[in-house]
């Protein structure tokens, strides 16, 4: 009999070993598991960013952005259509618009926009981008600052909307933005306003508030029903993942993507890992990855992989994995989420392929 139980026991052992850990992914399976990153910036044609991505598995989808001159939005749009076509099933974009002003609340401003858009989605962009300068830059006539709700720009969206393109939105910024350096919870946040104060809303209180920008797009979706919206940073919520549900819930059409806000994700584990973990499995139809990484400032192909690379592996743990870890974010410890298989396999990239709906080779 003695012998009958430790040779059920070690039958049980191999296969715990085998098939016990078969619901999570591990490190080894970084490069074998599709991901999108769905939040990318392509602003060159060399080509060094779709070569590590096709290394790492990682499928893209680059972004345009108005950084109020259309000759950067005509260059992004050209460098992001070249990737396209050289990476089909691989590689997808979105453009933007420039927001002139000069026609601002006509009929002339909105056909002008429209026309450009129609123009811009040929080449089979998956959604547009409405960028931060809405709500934070750009003014009217008056001085008022413009927020994303305004009337005006309701033609814009029902033309997205009519193609069945999904609004992709950067509307406001991170809360640190809002508070004093002392406060903020992440040290790249404080580092980054400390060296351009023109960016710091916490000295600007003439700016609109961090409450405004975003009851500005809540009112926008409360408009847009209908719409799918994808709001980009954790939806300008990456603080507070309770603050993201209340969202959420009450919009069915919106999704997240978390481009450069996993460092808020980690901070908040130091506190309550399970809280984290538990929201990211509640809400994982809603929930994709990015990082809003670009190519434009590394020196060459190597140098550029090792970012990438080292980017998307190191959140790959974050979400599969057990560990302890640091960050040079923030104070304290946390632990990594691991997530289920299914949970992470949205996140990563059936989310990205439903709500864009993209076609992957």
């Amino acid at each position: 009999m003695k012998k009958i139980l430790i040779s059920v026991a070690l039958i049980t052992l191999i296969i715990c070993n085998n098939g016990c850990n078969n619901g999570f992914y591990s490190e080894a399976d970084f490069k074998k598991v599709l991901k999108v990153d769905t939040h990318v910036h392509i602003v060159t044609d060399k080509g060094f960013f779709e070569e590590q991505a096709a290394e790492d598995n990682v499928a893209l989808i680059t972004i345009n952005v108005d950084h109020s001159k259309q000759e950067l939005l005509d260059l992004q749009l050209d460098m992001a259509i070249k990737s396209v076509r050289k990476h089909p099933g691989r590689v997808f974009y979105e453009p933007s618009f420039y927001f002139d002003t000069i026609a601002w609340g006509t009929d002339q401003w909105s056909n002008s926009v429209i026309a450009y858009l129609e123009k811009s989605i040929t080449e089979g962009a998956v959604g547009v981008k409405l960028w931060k300068n809405i709500g934070m830059t750009v003014r009217d006539r008056t001085g008022k600052f413009i927020m994303v709700d305004d009337p005006a720009i309701k033609p814009v969206i029902d033309f997205i909307k009519s193609k069945n393109l999904p609004v992709t939105g950067h509307l406001g910024e991170p809360r640190n933005c809002w508070l004093p350096l002392e406060d903020m919870t992440i040290k790249s946040d404080a580092s980054y306003f400390r060296n351009n104060p023109q960016y710091h809303m916490f000295i600007h209180p003439e700016y609109p508030s961090y409450e405004d920008q975003i009851n500005a797009r809540d009112h926008l979706l409360e408009l847009h029903p209908d719409m799918k919206f994808i709001g980009c940073h954790l939806g300008s919520l990456e603080y507070n993942v309770d603050e993201l549900a209340k969202r959420l819930d009450k919009f069915p059409n919106m999704a997240v993507d978390m481009a450069a806000r996993i460092s808020h994700l980690r901070y908040q584990s130091v506190s309550d890992r399970e809280k984290v973990r538990n929201f990211c499995i509640k809400y994982q139809d809603r929930l994709m990855y990015g990082t809003d990484l670009e190519d434009m400032r590394a020196e060459g192909r190597e140098e550029l992989g090792k970012i990438l690379h080292g980017v998307w592996l190191s959140d790959w743990k974050f979400f599969t994995g057990e560990e302890e870890m640091t960050s040079g974010e923030f104070e304290g410890k946390y632990k990594e989420l691991k997530l289920p298989k299914e949970v992470v396999d949205k996140i990563y990239s059936e989310n990205a392929i439903n709500w864009y709906k993209l076609k992957i080779n």
